[in-house]
C-alpha cells in the first residue's frame, strides 16, 4: 500500500510548482523551511490521496512522516487525523502519541495548521494540558505552533483559558509565525466570545506585536480597529 501511494503521489508531482511552492515556504537558507524539498503537489489531491489511502497501516504512516518531501508528510498527517477521528478513546491515545513521536518533522506551518487542533487539541479536551506550555517552553518554533494552534479545538467548545494564557506568553516571541498564529487563535476566540477577546485586548494591545494584533482584531467594527491599532 505504501510503494502504491508513494507511486501516486509521484504521478502527482508538478517541478514547475514545486519552484514556486518552495519560494513561498521559506526553504532557502537561514528560512524558517531551510531545506524542506516540495513536489508541487496541490492540496485537493493531496486529500484526495488521503481519502483514498485512509487505511494505511501506522509503520508505514511513520516512514511518511519521516520523508523529506513534504507533501509526502502532509499527506501522512491527513491519513493520520482521519484515523484519529475514526477511533475510540484507547486508540485516540496510540494515534496522538504517534504523532507526538513525529512531531520535530511536523515542521512548517501548513503541517501544523493540518494536525495540532485536530489530533492533539481534541486528544486533549478531557484530559490534563500542561503538555501545551511543555510544548511553548520548548524554544521550538513548530512545537510553539503547534501549542496554540491546538487550542482552536477547545475555542470551539467556548473554553478560552489556555489559548489566552499561550497567547499572553507569546506576547514577546519573536517570530511572526507565532504572531499570527496567536491572532488567528484570538480571532476566533473573538468569534465566539467578543467581550473576552476585548478584555484580552483592553491589558494586552499596546505591547501585541502588529501582526498578532492584526489578525485579532480582524472581525472587529472599523472603530475598534482604529482604536486598538493605535494603542501601541
Amino acid at each position: 500500500m505504501l510503494i502504491a501511494l508513494q507511486t501516486e503521489l509521484q504521478n502527482w508531482a508538478q517541478p514547475q510548482r514545486a519552484a514556486v511552492v518552495s519560494r513561498y515556504f521559506r526553504t532557502g537558507p537561514g528560512q524558517y523551511g531551510e531545506g524542506d524539498v516540495f513536489i508541487g503537489i496541490p492540496n485537493p489531491q493531496l486529500r484526495q490521496l488521503a481519502k483514498k489511502f485512509l487505511n494505511l497501516p501506522p509503520d508505514d504512516i511513520h516512514t511518511l512522516l519521516n520523508h523529506p518531501i513534504h507533501e509526502y508528510r502532509f499527506v501522512a498527517l491527513l491519513i493520520l487525523v482521519g484515523r484519529f477521528r475514526q477511533a475510540g478513546v484507547q486508540e485516540r491515545r496510540e494515534w496522538c502519541e504517534l504523532y507526538l513521536a513525529n512531531l520535530p518533522k511536523v515542521n512548517n506551518w501548513d503541517l501544523v495548521d493540518v494536525s495540532a487542533r485536530d489530533i492533539l487539541g481534541e486528544f486533549l479536551l478531557t484530559l490534563d494540558r500542561s503538555l501545551l506550555d511543555q510544548l511553548a517552553e520548548s524554544g521550538h518554533l513548530w512545537s510553539q505552533r503547534v501549542a496554540i494552534i491546538a487550542t482552536q479545538a477547545f475555542i470551539r467548545r467556548g473554553q478560552f483559558d489556555d489559548a489566552l494564557r499561550l497567547a499572553e506568553y507569546y506576547l514577546t516571541h519573536r517570530h511572526d509565525l507565532i504572531h499570527k498564529a496567536s491572532g488567528w487563535t484570538l480571532r476566533e476566540i473573538g468569534r465566539k466570545n467578543g467581550s473576552v477577546l476585548r478584555t484580552f485586548l483592553s491589558r494586552f494591545a499596546p505591547q501585541m506585536p502588529r501582526t498578532m494584533l492584526r489578525y485579532a482584531i480582524e472581525h472587529l467594527p472599523e472603530a475598534e480597529r482604529f482604536f486598538y491599532r493605535n494603542q501601541r
